[in-house]
């Protein structure tokens, strides 16, 4: 594949996300600090052919049919705003596990829009872009920049790119999928409920580790509850992120069930891998970096 024609699709990790209410359209509102991990799935562009995508890699199977993959999503949404856009041939290798809490098929989506933007000698950020990645899914957009940043609403409103310092993150699903939908439904807010809650915690550009995580504790995720009703094995994999040594914070990911911990360092962290996995063998467990 040429230069240029092939796109990481990172992690997202919801290090936040606070629901404050369900609007009148059933939507709900959040508040999230979002940030990419080194790892996840990657996508590749063949323009000499016609549109279409093929799917391989360790989920694949788990990732559904092809026509509701977000990709192809991504690629007809831009098509209906651009005349003429020029496509391609998509090569997917997914890597993440699906339907996660990881943003999985939105970052395959926010890598889609990315290469034909770049094809089409688009800017990345033009309204035509953006729309269409709002249109494939609320998670889309802070995707298609994949950088740490505030996003709100139902991830329509998009907070500037923060720079972060590094974290090192241990990544562990149970292998239960947890859809969203479900996880949000499971809530039970009515249209048009307003929930009662903390303000989220300041994040700032440039914050060092320390006050990061000392912002983070104050924060929370909302979705916790709900998602932990419908897949119980989040508790166990919390308590087996927290109990690691050094483990400096464990919380779920978007609505799960993957959960995230924690730890000063590169080594601590690898540590906290071979523990888990020795102890679940079943589970998807992955070191990683978020951040930098």
């Amino acid at each position: 594949m040429a230069a240029g024609r092939t796109e990481q699709a990172p992690a997202k990790i919801n290090l936040t996300l606070h629901v404050l209410g369900r609007r009148a359209d059933g939507y709900h509102d959040l508040e999230s600090l979002v940030a990419f991990a080194d790892l996840g799935d990657s996508l590749s562009l063949d323009p000499a052919a016609p549109l279409g995508l093929t799917v391989a890699g360790l989920t694949a199977q788990a990732s559904g049919a092809l026509s509701d993959n977000l990709v192809l999503k991504a690629a007809n949404a831009l098509s209906a705003r651009v005349a003429g856009l020029k496509t391609g041939a998509f090569a997917l290798s997914k890597n993440l596990p699906v339907a996660a809490g990881l943003g999985g098929g939105s970052s395959d989506a926010g890598a889609a829009l990315r290469l034909l933007a770049r094809l089409n000698d688009l800017p990345s950020d033009s309204p035509h872009v953006r729309a269409a990645a709002l249109d494939v899914g609320a998670d889309v957009p802070v995707c298609l920049g994949a950088a740490p940043r505030m996003m709100a609403g139902m991830g329509e409103r998009l907070g500037p790119p923060l720079r972060l310092p590094p974290l090192h993150v241990v990544l562990v699903n149970p292998g239960v999928p947890t859809p969203t939908q479900r996880v949000f439904a499971q809530m039970g807010l009515a249209p048009g409920a307003v929930r009662q809650r903390a303000p989220h915690p300041v994040v700032t550009d440039g914050m060092t580790a320390a006050a990061l995580i000392a912002a983070l504790r104050e924060g929370a995720n909302d979705l916790e509850a709900a998602a932990s009703v419908i897949a119980p094995d989040i508790g166990d994999v919390l308590e087996q992120l927290a109990r690691q040594h050094r483990c400096e914070l464990a919380r779920m990911s978007g609505s799960g069930a993957t959960c995230f911990g924690l730890f000063p360092t590169l080594s601590s962290a690898f540590a906290a891998v071979r523990s888990i996995r020795k102890i679940r063998s079943g589970w998807w467990v992955q070191p990683a970096t978020l951040g930098g």
